[in-house]
């Protein structure tokens, strides 16, 4: 079997690479799109149902996440390179994504066991139930994880309109790479 086309190479990045870029940026849309439906909807039946997917989502984006680092880190010489002043920022960009990405879900996986709830997503049991509480665990997601997903949101937007700007206004190939 060849690797030909699933590894990435400095002129573009592997089917693998991009799998992993476009199903997350799928379930990220589903989950931006629950947040906005609460926020300006409240409690309603449309939010309910794309919100109920909420815990088993972010759950799921942070195994991708994990596993879409160690694939990036692991390919981490084939990838294309960002050149110059814009590069370093792409970089930071994209450093602050992943950042976000990782951080996010954390803190709702403590607040997860911090109250004591059971959580199991797709049926797996990964914390059991109990009866007490533990404070601590639970503050930092009460303050940070609503304002850290908007501003993943905004980052991930930031992100989406750089690629456009790429193609439309400096005509190059950097949207070209990952599609």
């Amino acid at each position: 079997m060849t690797t030909a086309g699933w590894l990435d190479t400095p002129q573009r990045y592997g089917r693998v690479s991009r799998a992993f870029h476009w199903l997350m940026a799928a379930l990220f849309a589903w989950q931006f799109a629950g947040a906005l439906l609460y926020v300006t909807l409240g409690d309603k039946a449309v939010t309910r149902f794309v919100g109920g997917s909420h815990f088993t989502l972010g759950f799921t984006l942070f195994v991708l996440v994990l596993f879409r680092g160690i694939w990036g880190l692991a390919n981490i010489r084939r990838r294309p390179i960002h050149d110059g002043r814009l590069g370093r920022a792409a970089t930071f960009g994209h450093g602050l994504i992943y950042a976000l990405m990782v951080v996010i879900p954390s803190l709702a996986l403590l607040r997860q066991y911090g109250s004591g709830k059971p959580f199991t997503p797709y049926g797996l049991p990964l914390m059991p139930g109990r009866d007490d509480k533990i404070a601590w665990m639970m503050i930092p997601a009460d303050l940070l994880h609503y304002w850290l997903g908007f501003t993943l949101m905004i980052v991930v937007l930031g992100h989406a309109a750089m690629a456009m700007v790429h193609r439309l206004r400096w005509k190059d190939d950097v949207l070209a790479r990952m599609t």
